[in-house]
């Protein structure tokens, strides 16, 4: 496997348009929020497990985002972690080499929805010494009260994004989003999805990295216009509480269920980077059930389940 940086690698060339990625979203949040992000640029230690580097950057008590984090990380490692191969049983131990841009953005107006986003790529070396690479990522929104508008905008906005690539990328990468974003242990969608995908390399390399690059730069379209929709609508104490419960939802998928967090954790990544996605303030009670026919209840009837919102 050609080194971290190496000139004229393909790892190059995705490496530049991840840190492009990231600068060209948090400059659009820091403009829409009016505060800046913190920029922490780090580099792995010699004799880590993992080798390598990435930015971390963070926007923490803004007038509308209360807590955004937006990562970059380029990291080399000798061992797959099992996260990694559930589906490529024949690269388990291999070395490998993995890059990305992840994202999580806790906004503080509950009408406002959380929003994640992911793209990366993966290489490793098989035991006959040939190089394998292949794509993943997406986006899901994660609303508190839920409005049609802005999940069928979302989802049409995803469904425009894949649609050069083929008919089929849609409604494949969104039941895998369902699919793949539901709490187990509480039979519940963690929000209205969007499109996500792993292991992808089907398209060849440039193909399947244009379809990464189609996601990644289809995000602020997705999203922002609903930032901007709900930002000003008045809000209490009902609603900035029941936004802080269902931010426990959160917490709890990313860290019981989610593959990238334990990619990161198993592989020896950079805590502090790696659980960026958290909310700043969360809370739980116990057997929390909105009364009948109010909007929070509306959220589970109508939005915390399997729709074809396009």
């Amino acid at each position: 496997m050609k080194a971290l940086d190496a000139p004229g690698s393909r790892t190059e060339v995705v490496r530049a348009y991840l840190q492009g990625l990231q600068a060209s979203i948090t400059d659009a949040i820091a403009a829409l929020d009016g505060a800046a992000f913190l920029t922490d640029a780090w580099k792995k230690a010699p004799g880590e497990m993992l080798q390598g580097n990435g930015i971390t950057k963070i926007l923490e008590g803004g007038a509308l985002f209360e807590r955004a984090g937006c990562g970059f990380s380029h990291v080399r490692g000798p061992k797959l972690p099992p996260s990694a191969t559930q589906h490529r049983p024949e690269l388990s131990g291999a070395p490998f080499e993995a890059m990305g841009v992840s994202l999580v953005f806790h906004p503080r107006n509950p009408y406002v929805p959380t929003v994640h986003m992911n793209v990366r790529m993966l290489a490793a070396t098989g035991s006959d010494g040939k190089e394998v690479c292949w794509f993943g990522g997406g986006m899901d929104l994660t609303p508190y009260y839920g409005f049609e508008e802005d999940a069928v905008h979302f989802h049409t906005t995803c469904k425009a994004a894949l649609a050069p690539y083929g008919e089929d990328k849609y409604p494949r990468f969104k039941t895998w989003c369902d699919e793949y974003f539901y709490l187990k242990h509480r039979a519940e969608q963690r929000g209205v999805g969007g499109i996500f995908f792993d292991d992808f390399s089907e398209l060849g390399f440039d193909k399947s990295l244009g379809l990464m690059q189609a996601v990644g730069d289809s995000f602020l379209a997705a999203y922002l216009p609903i930032v901007e929709r709900r930002q000003t609508l008045a809000y209490g104490e009902r609603e900035r509480a029941f936004q802080l419960y269902r931010r426990g939802r959160y917490v709890e998928f990313n860290l019981v269920w989610d593959r990238g967090t334990h990619f990161g954790l198993q592989s020896g990544g950079r805590t502090e980077s790696i659980l960026l996605s958290m909310p700043p303030l969360v809370s739980w009670s116990y057997q929390n059930v909105p009364p009948a026919g109010s909007p929070e209840a509306e959220l589970y009837s109508k939005f915390l389940v399997r729709r074809a919102w396009v």
